[in-house]
């Protein structure tokens, strides 16, 4: 059996950081309310100028150099990105020639706070299916462009940053010892989207629009379809809560990541949070969760990781990885 395996990871956040004292200055709110409810510290902010693509190439760059792949190795670059550039055409073809990748294919995926995932499952069936042998997959984000600042209910709880992964094509055995991707699980329920949601687009209005949010849904939705797609993506690889090795969530607010540790019965100590110093960075959460762990000593090779996401569509899933 073909295994996604992962080489290596990368990761970049802009160097401007806002503290919650800052915003408080700005917005009524306080250090003292955003962290007990959100986790949240700080996060870091784009420059003028500074786009998606600028922080997607730069994380690329670090995971290339990780894995020690050259970028004319590649032949698959899928980007999960809900604050694209522009329009068209796909941030990742940015990505591509900054790069120096000439072959092969690059595009887009939206699934907003669930888009690593989604990006993800998406490069690990095309390298399966025989498509793509080696991919760069990169969850990046300038959510500061779609807030507006003066809502304080949602303008304290995002930020920018950018986060890759290499996956290479390696031949396994087809059992949960494989190092790689083990199992994927993907959803949506276009339902829910008037709970969370961007009020503008080219087709509807010709403007951007800001972030809408009804937090304490999302919430609700999250914690159930969290639980749900985790039991599932345990299911398809044979395996229990008990053999992960470490949660890698998507970083929204630590209510909801204790929550889900509890549910898996997995300590603190063996969930990875990051919320506190990046804050809600929709696609580039997890990627950016990821590479702290990977760094700091904390994830090793052979560990059992499992990925998690829900974000607005309402979109969700779950990949499971032995590192």
């Amino acid at each position: 059996m073909i295994r996604s395996v992962v080489q290596g990871c990368g990761a970049y956040l802009p160097e401007r950081i806002v503290t919650n004292d800052e915003l408080a200055r700005k917005v009524e709110t306080s250090d003292e309310w955003i962290q007990q409810r959100t986790g949240i510290r700080q996060r870091h902010i784009a420059a003028d100028g500074e786009f998606t693509s600028h922080l997607a190439i730069k994380a690329s760059q670090r995971a290339l150099d990780h894995a020690g792949i050259k970028a004319s190795d590649l032949d698959l670059i899928v980007l999960a990105t809900a604050t694209p550039d522009e329009t068209f055409p796909a941030t990742a073809t940015r990505v591509q020639a900054e790069l120096g990748m000439t072959r092969g294919a690059a595009f887009d995926v939206q699934a907003v706070c669930a888009g690593f995932v989604y990006a993800v499952s998406v490069a690990d069936s095309l390298i399966k299916n025989g498509v793509a042998s080696t991919a760069l997959v990169i969850g990046a984000e300038t959510f500061s462009r779609i807030l507006d600042w003066n809502d304080r209910g949602t303008c304290v709880l995002f930020g920018d940053g950018a986060g890759a992964i290499v996956l290479k094509a390696e031949q396994g055995k087809g059992t949960s010892a494989d190092r790689g991707i083990l199992a994927n699980a993907l959803h949506s329920d276009g339902r829910q989207h008037d709970i969370l949601y961007v009020d503008g687009g080219p087709s509807s209005t010709r403007t951007t629009g800001f972030l809408r949010m009804e937090g304490k849904e999302v919430f609700k939705h999250a914690v159930v379809n969290m639980a749900a797609v985790v039991g599932e993506v345990l299911e398809k690889a044979g395996l229990e809560s008990k053999d992960i090795d470490w949660l890698v969530p998507h970083q929204a607010n630590k209510r909801i990541i204790d929550g889900t540790g509890r549910k898996l019965g997995l300590p603190a100590e063996r969930v990875v949070v990051t919320v506190d110093k990046h804050a809600n960075t929709s696609a580039a959460s997890i990627p950016l969760a990821l590479d702290t762990a990977v760094k700091d000593g904390r994830i090793k090779k052979g560990d059992l990781l499992l990925m998690e996401g829900i974000g607005g569509g309402l979109a969700w899933g779950a990949s499971l990885v032995r590192w």
